[in-house]
């Protein structure tokens, strides 16, 4: 799973990375250590607007058909083997985003009961703004009518080194090769096609 993430670069160098406009409606987060739990804004590119990098959308992904957005915190990853018969991603597997970041973290337990974890920092090899694979939506909220764009991010299987990192679990989002974030955002490309065996250039150190 991944609840974590780095997201350094900045809007000028996020524009340069992908070689399109970042858009005003929100504020371009930057930070270190985010916690999803808090449901930030971070910067995503949808495949309904390719053409420009969304500010205003939350992690934590909140389906239109919802009530209430009260249960995002469990909508922050997207198993990718249950996608398709999960209610709230069954219906958007064609809402694609690519959700831009510069690291994220996970913890390896050393003990059975993770009472004693060492946390490590993830990166990419080849690019220093990278993206995960993600999912969104659009709620209107039915009490004052203001939307709420959101999204959520799709895990897979571990790779090699993540099965020694996130070794009580052995999950690990999907952390796009740069050759791919365009076939992602593809619909008619299987969303299946990422899973396991995907390979990532990952390279992790331990955080203190």
């Amino acid at each position: 799973m991944c609840y974590y993430v780095d997201q350094k670069a900045s809007r000028r160098d996020v524009k340069i990375r992908f070689n399109i406009a970042v858009n005003n409606s929100g504020q371009f987060y930057e930070g270190v250590f985010i916690n999803g739990f808090e449901h930030p804004n971070l910067p995503v590119i949808t495949n309904g607007r390719a053409d420009i990098i969304s500010t205003d959308y939350h992690w934590g992904l909140v389906p239109s058909w919802a009530k209430n957005e009260d249960f995002k915190s469990k909508t922050l990853n997207a198993r990718i083997e249950t996608i398709d018969s999960t209610a709230s991603y069954r219906n958007i597997t064609e809402n694609r985003c690519l959700i831009i970041a510069t690291g994220y973290y996970e913890w390896r337990w050393l003990d059975e009961k993770g009472k004693k974890k060492e946390k490590y920092q993830i990166f990419s090899q080849s690019d220093e703004i990278f993206c995960f694979a993600g999912l969104y939506d659009s709620w209107v909220n039915p009490a004052n009518g203001q939307v709420l764009n959101s999204f959520t991010m799709v895990t897979t299987e571990a790779n090699e080194l993540m099965q020694f990192i996130h070794n009580h679990k052995r999950r690990m989002p999907i952390m796009l090769n740069r050759e791919d974030e365009l076939a992602w955002l593809d619909t008619n490309n299987k969303i299946q096609d990422f899973a396991l065996p995907y390979q990532s250039k990952l390279i992790a150190f331990e955080a203190a």
